[in-house]
């Protein structure tokens, strides 16, 4: 099974899959409404805006798994993120990310190190996994802002046509 593979529900619950973003670079993020580094979503939906007519998504995954930071219902957090970031790209279910419950796409994921080196569990809210066209994945820790030098550079490096 590939990443492309692994079955995922939207926040509304349809069922979907990678499969869908096949070709494109992928930003998957796993996000929280009451969380200190909230405010990325202002980055994300920029990066979301200036990259996504050239083959780019950002995907949000909910996640309360820190600090309880993500209690909402599904309508609560797609509420939230429309009305307080103006948020338009895609989300999924709430997820865990780590522990024995962990989704099969973080139990993927999270195999890829950081540029420390280190793989694992995802440290906190707004950590930051970047898919290839080809599937390849980088990793980038929650305190790196979704428009770093670092992330848009990769970002543009990986994008089609680049």
């Amino acid at each position: 099974m590939t990443l492309y593979d692994i079955p995922l529900h939207s926040l509304s619950g349809e069922a979907t899959t990678l499969a869908e973003y096949k070709g494109k670079v992928v930003l998957v993020v796993n996000v929280a409404s009451k969380c200190g580094l909230t405010p990325q979503y202002e980055g994300l939906e920029r990066l979301q805006k200036t990259y996504g007519a050239r083959g780019f998504t950002v995907l949000g995954v909910p996640c309360n798994q820190f600090g309880g930071q993500e209690p909402g219902t599904a309508e609560e957090i797609g509420a939230f993120c429309s009305a307080t970031y103006g948020v338009t790209f895609p989300m999924l279910e709430k997820t865990d990310v780590n522990g024995p419950g962990r989704h099969p796409l973080y139990a993927e994921l999270t195999k890829t190190a950081d540029v420390d080196g280190e793989a694992g569990d995802v440290q906190w809210n707004f950590e930051k996994f970047l898919i290839s066209p080809q599937g390849e994945v980088t990793r980038f820790r929650p305190r790196t802002e979704p428009e770093a030098a670092e992330l848009v550079a990769a970002i543009e490096a990986r994008l089609p046509g680049a």
